[in-house]
């Protein structure tokens, strides 16, 4: 009787779960979305992460200006080296160091956070461009990393770190996208989402250092 009773109560949420969503459909998707402290700590951390890299690489790209012969301190060795993917052209794909790019876009994604964490609900367009932001900036960092593994042939560890926390940050917007309905998926794709929320960034990061480990396997096993 009383499992009945709660099944009947779990249709009823349900039913009224689905109509809910259809008035906001209806309304043209005006209702404010927020996110749970773990997204928006997670947004505030990578955010931080990518401005702190984005920092560091920037002081040190002016440094270099000053006095080409500046080694950053992050050049460890001919392989991890900063100064060779500091002078590159793809350094400055839009005319100024990319990492200057990265102050204000990752400082954007810490205040985002920082706002979740007070409470804030943000519009659909909002959470939707904040999505489509990160997936430019995937994308960005990915064709850098095909750049740094195969064309300029160095490696920056303060570079991995920014991509580390792009891959994150994007994983996890589009997870809470995908779940909360913002991102139209079907009932299959949201629920699996939900449950294997790690299993993306986590494939992505270790297929990066896979091909960081197979594209110097010689140097780092000499």
């Amino acid at each position: 009787m009383a499992t009945a009773l709660i099944d009947n109560d779990n249709d009823n949420a349900s039913s009224s779960d689905a109509h809910r969503y259809e008035d906001e459909r209806a309304a043209g998707g005006a209702r404010r979305h927020g996110a749970g402290r773990a997204l928006a700590w997670l947004l505030v951390v990578t955010g931080a992460a990518g401005v702190l890299a984005s920092w560091v690489i920037t002081i040190d790209k002016f440094k270099l200006l000053e006095d080409p012969g500046f080694t950053p301190g992050c050049s460890l060795n001919p392989v991890v080296s900063c100064g060779n993917i500091m002078t590159s052209d793809q350094a400055s794909v839009f005319g100024f160091p990319n990492p200057m790019l990265g102050l204000a876009t990752y400082a954007v994604v810490m205040c985002v956070g920082a706002g979740l964490l007070a409470g804030a609900r943000y519009r659909r367009w909002f959470w939707l461009g904040l999505n489509a932001g990160m997936l430019f900036g995937v994308g960005f960092c990915t064709w850098l990393q095909y750049q740094s593994l195969y064309s300029i042939g160095s490696l920056c560890l303060w570079c991995s770190l920014a991509w580390a926390a792009t891959i994150v940050m994007f994983s996890y917007v589009t997870t809470h996208n995908i779940t909360h309905r913002i991102l139209p998926a079907p009932a299959a794709l949201r629920t699996a989402v939900g449950e294997f929320h790690w299993v993306l960034p986590v494939l992505w990061i270790g297929t990066i250092g896979m091909l960081i480990l197979t594209r110097w396997w010689d140097f780092w096993t000499s």
